[in-house]
């Protein structure tokens, strides 16, 4: 249980804003730093409770913009993919604890982080060969699992599309698309291991409004705001929040 108090939406509005901004315009690779500040406040079930049906909400508002400008194997790919790393999350839900849920997702916010900087200082490179059938499918198990624990499917979504050379729009309209269906997948095990409860519903419709109003000024920031700026900001988030999260797991 939690309380809805000023405390609570401090935190929570900016965070599912950022959350609405990052999917609506830049990808859903930064959108799990949303997840991420909220676990700071509330154990990690709770903010994964309460973010995958905001996130949903975002998928539904950001899905008209980008109609049919996807590419539909790319995407059919890391969705078969996604399947069983999703499985496989549900499975790590039954056995683990609160701390080890702090970890992956402290751990993977800086891992996001690392891999960004390793890309652009030139120690990581993009494929020189678009990945085939099996590469998609390994990064969309990746996916899955990732997105499940900390709903942070989009690096090992954004490690396939990149190597297949997409445009931006063609990029963006791809990864709403695949993680949409995703994140559909999620909710039916999210719902049979009580991850969804009266309250974080409650916390839906109330906050589901200003994840609307941030999936419309992602869709406008797209073409207007530079992507340098923008995730600038999120690295200094994930760092301070993935620390934080680390540090409360294990002490």
């Amino acid at each position: 249980m939690f309380e809805m108090n000023a405390a609570f939406f401090a935190v929570a509005v900016p965070a599912v804003l950022f959350a609405g901004i990052s999917k609506g315009g830049f990808g859903s690779g930064a959108a799990f730093a949303s997840a991420s500040i909220l676990a700071l406040v509330l154990e990690p079930a709770i903010a994964l409770g309460i973010m995958l049906p905001l996130l949903m909400v975002v998928d539904v508002a950001t899905l008209r913009p980008y109609w049919k400008k996807w590419s539909t194997p790319d995407a059919v790919i890391l969705i078969v993919g996604a399947m069983p790393g999703v499985l496989i999350g549900a499975a790590l839900y039954k056995v683990a604890n609160a701390d080890v849920f702090r970890l992956l997702i402290g751990g993977i916010s800086l891992g996001f982080v690392a891999w960004q900087i390793a890309v652009k200082a030139g120690v990581v490179r993009a494929a020189r060969r678009p990945l085939g059938l099996v590469g998609g499918l390994i990064a969309g198990g990746v996916a899955g699992f990732t997105s499940f624990v900390s709903h942070a499917g989009g690096p090992p979504a954004a490690v396939y599309l990149l190597s297949r050379r997409l445009q931006k729009t063609e990029f963006q309209a791809t990864t709403v698309l695949i993680f949409w269906a995703i994140n559909i997948a999620k909710a039916v095990p999210y719902a049979f291991l009580g991850i969804f409860t009266a309250q974080t519903l409650l916390a839906n419709v109330i906050l589901a409004p200003v994840a609307i109003v941030g999936a419309w000024l992602g869709v406008k920031a797209h073409h207007l705001v530079p992507e340098r700026a923008f995730f600038a900001i999120t690295y200094v988030a994930l760092v301070l929040t993935g620390c934080k999260l680390i540090w409360d797991a294990v002490t």
